[in-house]
């Protein structure tokens, strides 16, 4: 007699599997940092400037379907990864999402350049520092002397812990490889076009906008921990929550002004100001109370950036275990 074959349903998401790989991938960032060939993340910004080629065009409508378009896809391609590793069990699982949070991770690279940034400064080799800065932002190096050099990097650090390493870990608990490289696919096309110049400021709207709304509760997460940390570099919890009340909301940025605001509380600076891009001068607000920062304070803001990350990693792992036991009730 012949059965109808039954068919077998998809496995789930392992919440321990996702937890660890998690760690994992933090851990594994710490311990390499970014990979140094073939890394996917520029593979994926090489695909998107030739399929730029193709889909530019001056207008707002253009840049949603090209964002939509690659942010897609490369969800898509996490998902298919993680229904492949689901397959061989826990390990499998736990291997991909390391894998993938390895991957997107930049979070031990910038820490590592904002330090070496503060050695050029402290040797007085501007012209190595002023060469160094765009691997941190977008800012004209050659309009900044020693002090200006600091400030532009330690608002890049304090704004891309949150971006570089918290987003990331966010999403990666929230929605496990498909999260990690959505996630980390918004965030490389907002660097690449979502700027106000005269070039993207429509075609890059999108990208923009969409990396403003997967960055709010990051952001925020971002926050919390610069709060809680700000000990460790010999700071004060209520200045850095102080900073991030009163001054967060006064930044172009719904979501780098929380990172950055928090950030100047913690360390007990002042960051903001005149700030030159290759598309022109904008003049920040002032976030923070204290002085502005000097030379010596860009180490410091490595130190919290490491903090932070390690402490959204545990946080990121445990969120995905709290999550199941709700489920599980």
């Amino acid at each position: 007699m012949l059965h109808s074959a039954r068919r077998v349903p998809a496995r789930r998401s392992r919440p321990t599997a996702r937890a660890a790989g998690l760690l994992l991938g933090y851990a594994a960032d710490r311990a390499f940092g970014d990979p140094q060939r073939w890394h996917p993340v520029a593979g994926f910004g090489r695909a998107a400037a030739v399929l730029e080629q193709r889909t530019y065009a001056d207008s707002r409508l253009a840049g949603a379907a090209h964002t939509a378009a690659l942010v897609g896809v490369t969800a898509a391609i996490g998902a298919a990864a993680q229904r492949w590793a689901a397959r061989l069990g826990w390990v499998g699982e736990t291997a991909a999402v390391a894998a993938a949070t390895w991957t997107v991770l930049g979070g031990t690279s910038l820490a590592g350049t904002g330090r070496t940034m503060a050695r050029h400064l402290e040797a007085g080799d501007l012209a190595d520092a002023r060469a160094l800065l765009p691997s941190l932002c977008g800012r004209d190096p050659s309009a900044l002397d020693a002090d200006g050099l600091a400030r532009a990097s330690l608002e890049s650090v304090a704004e891309n812990t949150s971006d570089a390493t918290v987003g990331a870990l966010f999403w990666g608990a929230v929605a496990g490889v498909p999260g990690l490289l959505a996630y980390r696919a918004s965030n490389t096309l907002d660097a690449m076009i979502g700027y106000r110049s005269a070039k993207y400021s429509r075609f890059g709207w999108a990208a923009a906008r969409w990396d403003d709304v997967v960055n709010l509760a990051p952001a925020r997460l971002s926050g919390v921990l610069t709060v809680a940390v700000a000990p460790v570099v010999g700071g004060s919890p209520r200045a850095a929550l102080a900073a991030w009340w009163h001054d967060a909301a006064d930044h172009p940025s719904p979501n780098a002004g929380v990172a950055e605001a928090s950030a100047a509380g913690a360390l007990g600076v002042q960051l903001g100001g005149r700030t030159e891009y290759a598309h022109g001068v904008e003049m920040r607000p002032t976030l923070g109370s204290g002085p502005a920062p000097v030379v010596a304070d860009l180490e410091r803001a490595a130190r919290l950036s490491t903090a932070v990350q390690t402490a959204a990693a545990v946080t990121s792992a445990g969120l995905v275990l709290a999550a199941a036991r709700l489920r599980h009730r």
